[in-house]
């Protein structure tokens, strides 16, 4: 029989892919109806600091609480501000199982204050959701959350130079600084159009872990293609079997972009493989 972990680091690889909370589903807006409470929240629910507003529905039966990283299996159902249903896992028959790490802010505050078995309501600003991002639900969002479980997962440390560009780092025209940290037994590079697989976890220059797959437990596979430019050089340079540091700069990674991390990136690299 296979372990918890293994079921949720399967279904997670899946649920993520399918960004659970980014696609929403075609859910009948009558087929679940809104909360009495949805545009006024009442006066016993409990107001965070940024603005998170949010009511226990269910106390829980647990004594834990998810952190960041965690793996949780959740019900929800999310409505916008007039009464429409946009997405609901209740819906679907289908708990998700998704990464904190990976959803919109108010979701990761909000589920790291539960406990399993807790259900609760949240009422999320939209500077907490989806900040007007095109084709996302607009406004304020109000979810019914319960929390059915949650696996905890161990951050991978911080690199102690990851602030700063080490000398006897390999630096390309283009500003890409990279050092081998293990090299590969492969003889084949990646090319600009290859999928390949890897390990990676990425951290701003301030230490902050944004981004794992080890967490997950499982390689992911896509196409240089689809990633920044940063990755697209430093993955030509390696080999299978190579793990390599990369130090990537603000314009060959996410440019600034809104809700992506800021400044210079660095990222640990494993290639488990190459399609060209």
């Amino acid at each position: 029989m296979k372990s918890l972990k293994q079921h949720s680091a399967s279904r997670v690889a899946a649920t993520w892919a399918a960004a659970v909370l980014v696609t929403a589903a075609l859910v009948a807006e009558d087929a679940i109806p809104a909360p009495p409470d949805l545009t006024a929240p009442p006066a016993d629910a409990e107001h965070s600091e940024s603005g998170l507003i949010s009511k226990v529905l269910t106390p829980g039966t647990g004594d834990k609480s998810p952190r960041e990283l965690d793996i949780v299996l959740v019900d929800y159902t999310g409505w916008t501000s007039d009464g429409a249903v946009f997405d609901s896992s209740v819906a679907r028959g289908k708990p998700a199982g998704l990464r904190l790490v990976t959803l919109i802010e108010g979701w990761k505050e909000g589920i790291q204050m539960m406990v399993n078995g807790e259900k609760r309501r949240f009422w999320i600003p939209e500077e907490l959701a989806y900040a007007g991002q095109e084709g996302k639900p607009a406004g304020m969002l109000v979810f019914d959350v319960e929390l059915i479980r949650f696996e905890r997962r161990t951050p991978a440390p911080t690199p102690s130079d990851v602030a700063a560009v080490p000398a006897n780092a390999e630096v390309t025209k283009s500003g890409l600084a990279t050092v081998v940290l293990k090299p590969g037994d492969g003889n084949k590079n990646p090319k600009s159009d290859s999928t390949v697989t890897v390990h990676y976890t990425g951290w701003t220059t301030d230490g902050n872990m944004f981004d794992s797959s080890i967490p997950r437990g499982n390689p992911v596979a896509f196409s240089l293609k689809d990633v920044i430019k940063g990755w697209r050089e430093g993955l030509q340079l390696m080999v299978p079997g190579e793990v390599r540091r990369m130090w990537i700069p603000e314009d060959l990674a996410y440019k600034g972009k809104k809700g992506k991390p800021e400044g210079m990136l660095v990222f640990d690299v494993e290639l488990y493989s190459t399609t060209n």
